[in-house]
């Protein structure tokens, strides 16, 4: 089992499970540990973690969760009235009905993905109602945009002069930073922002340079 470091560590099969969940670890980095050790990068980056983990610890790995049951051929006409069946997927069936029904833009988007996967038993009709009224929303961010976005809000309320360049800094040494050492971004003013001066994480005012291949 690894030590706990204020380093950022390599994420290779010596790193203990404790230490992995420290760390941020882009999803690229994931798949290339999982794909070396020859278990599945399916799921979300949530799912490969959990299965690092487990790798790790020396337990069992959760099995990817099962994927929908391919949707049937619809068969006959289509048209609003057409029923929706279970697992239905954005097809190239149906395509040339929503083009009909909404015009040449038309593209499978996530909200007509999730309605048509989620809504067996409802029509093409509710479907193409349900594009117009999703025009305008925006989609569901990832997980990664999803924590980005938290940050720069939390860090530009609490530093109302903080620049985008310095707010993008702080980010990425938060990022570097283990879990139970990062110091939140309303804790990290602009005035501390000596990014790249220190090659060693000692304290949360001692920036390490961004590592490489980091965005």
């Amino acid at each position: 089992m690894s030590r706990t470091t204020d380093a950022r560590p390599q994420l290779t099969t010596e790193l203990s499970e404790a230490e992995f969940r420290r760390w941020y670890w882009l999803k690229s980095e994931l798949i290339g540990f999982a794909r070396s050790e020859g278990f599945s990068t399916s799921g979300s980056k949530p799912e490969l973690a959990d299965r690092i983990a487990a790798f790790l610890d020396g337990k069992p790995l959760p099995p990817p969760k099962r994927a929908r049951n391919a949707s049937r051929h619809i068969e006959g006409p289509i048209g609003r009235s057409t029923v929706i069946p279970p697992n239905q997927t954005a097809s190239q069936q149906l395509r040339p009905f929503f083009v009909e029904e909404i015009g040449s833009s038309f593209r499978y988007d996530h909200f007509m993905r999730t309605f048509l996967a989620e809504n067996a038993g409802r029509t093409l009709g509710d479907a193409v109602d349900h594009w117009y009224e999703t025009r305008g929303v925006e989609p569901p961010e990832t997980l990664e945009q999803l924590e980005l976005i938290r940050f720069t809000k939390a860090w530009h309320l609490a530093h109302h002069d903080g620049t985008a360049a310095e707010c993008r800094a702080a980010w990425r040494t938060h990022r570097s930073l283990p879990v139970d050492r990062r110091p939140g971004p309303e804790n990290m003013p602009p005035s501390e922002a000596n990014f790249g001066t220190c090659t060693r994480t000692t304290s949360w005012r001692c920036w390490a340079p961004r590592p490489t291949g980091w965005s």
